[in-house]
């Protein structure tokens, strides 16, 4: 299945790019036409409730290698080199090693889903006031820029299949296990298709659910899920 369907379908939007310091209850700024960046590294850090926020884990949300996206080969060398940035291989060339090819196929393994209730961020909301005085705060709440983050989905491996145009030979597959030094395992999975599994104890955000906190009159009034139908992150 699509790995990209699957999660909007459970209001996820999967993170392209190699920034992955998400976290659920951050609080992040959308304004129209600019990216979203972090606004708040908590929820509390802002607000005040007496409403006790709760994190559960979503065991029904589990992503293996059986939900995977496919790419165009340019395209998906690009984003797999943004997520060996997050692996800690930002010096990872690795469209000098592999030129040209059909297409990447980027899949993970051994993931976790914590989320927090929508319910029960709402009734948080309801109760809260700001921390303390904040006019920047005000302003960007009554304009609907803050995205709260509900929740993750963490994964502690990729997987990735690169189709190329060439046959495939051993020489090439020592050289990047070499510069990987151990963080990611290459092996030729076909005569043309090389396989890169990567190797970490670190869970890693691979998707977010965010919703819109609406608020009207310097009151709130609700949460918009966003991440089910666009991409934020």
């Amino acid at each position: 299945m699509k790995l990209t369907n699957f999660l909007s379908d459970q209001g996820y939007d999967i993170i392209q790019g190699p920034v992955r310091n998400h976290k659920p209850l951050q609080l992040w700024l959308k304004k129209p036409f600019d990216e979203a960046q972090l606004y708040y590294a908590h929820i509390e850090h802002a607000f005040k409730s007496s409403i006790v926020l709760n994190e559960i884990e979503n065991p029904a949300l589990n992503i293996n290698s059986t939900h995977k996206d496919d790419y165009g080969f340019n395209i998906g060398i690009t984003l797999l080199q943004q997520i060996m940035e997050t692996l800690g291989l930002g010096n990872f060339e690795l469209s000098s090693k592999i030129k040209s090819g059909k297409k990447v196929t980027i899949s993970y393994d051994n993931s976790v889903t914590r989320e927090y209730a929508i319910g029960n961020l709402e009734d948080y909301m309801y109760g809260a006031d700001f921390l303390h005085p904040n006019p920047s705060l005000l302003k960007n709440a009554n304009r609907n820029y803050i995205l709260v983050i509900s929740g993750i989905v963490f994964a502690k491996n990729v997987i990735v299949d690169i189709e190329t145009d060439f046959a495939l030979d051993t020489n090439l597959t020592a050289s990047l296990n070499e510069i990987a030094s151990g963080k990611a395992d290459f092996s030729i999975n076909a005569q043309k298709q090389l396989k890169m599994v990567s190797n970490t104890d670190t869970l890693f955000p691979i998707a977010v659910k965010a919703s819109r906190i609406d608020f009207d009159k310097s009151r709130f009034k609700k949460l918009k899920l966003v991440t089910d139908t666009s991409d934020i992150f």
